[in-house]
């Protein structure tokens, strides 16, 4: 007797699979990286990241959670011994897209009928007008980090990812291959 099936997620876990199956919000944050680096410590074999997220904003586009949750992925991502292909399922939008841009070049992919989007941090700003002008500091410098990051995993110059990150730009597969947002 075999007994039960595992659970999904520790099969996934068991096959090098991470899954970033909704928007990036603490609790999906802790997982992922926790996974991330549980991964790292047992193998350096390949890890394949699944993603199908609005990034850091809800379904409906208005800011869900901080962009320093998608950031600490992507520096885990990036401190990370084994290669990592990103392969986005549907959705990468945002910060998402930045996370499908730092997989290992040559190991990035989208599904055919995925969707990418390019657009500027969100703000949750509001309160009093000194709360919001400090907040709108700190959405400027994630808009500045998602940048850069983007422009090196793209190698598209920092000026063009600005102008095309200034409002939602919708890219399908083949216009992500061509970006340099995948391979």
């Amino acid at each position: 007797d075999m007994g039960p099936p595992p659970d999904l997620p520790s099969l996934l876990l068991h096959n090098r699979i991470v899954y970033v199956g909704m928007s990036i919000v603490p609790s999906v944050t802790e997982l992922v990286v926790a996974q991330l680096l549980y991964l790292n410590h047992i193998s350096s074999d390949v890890i394949t990241m699944y993603i199908n997220s609005p990034g850091t904003n809800a379904p409906g586009g208005k800011a869900f959670s901080f962009d320093t949750e998608a950031f600490a992925i992507a520096d885990t991502m990036q401190f990370i011994k084994p290669p990592i292909r990103t392969i986005c399922v549907g959705q990468a939008f945002g910060t998402a897209a930045m996370l499908l841009s730092l997989g290992q070049k040559g190991n990035r992919f989208a599904l055919p009928n995925a969707s990418i989007m390019l657009h500027q941090p969100k703000s949750r700003a509001s309160g009093q007008a000194s709360d919001v002008a400090i907040k709108a500091r700190e959405i400027l410098n994630n808009r500045k980090v998602t940048n850069e990051i983007l422009a090196r995993t793209t190698g598209k110059d920092l000026a063009v990812v600005q102008q095309d990150t200034a409002r939602a730009k919708y890219l399908s597969p083949e216009e992500a291959i061509a970006y340099g947002i995948i391979d």
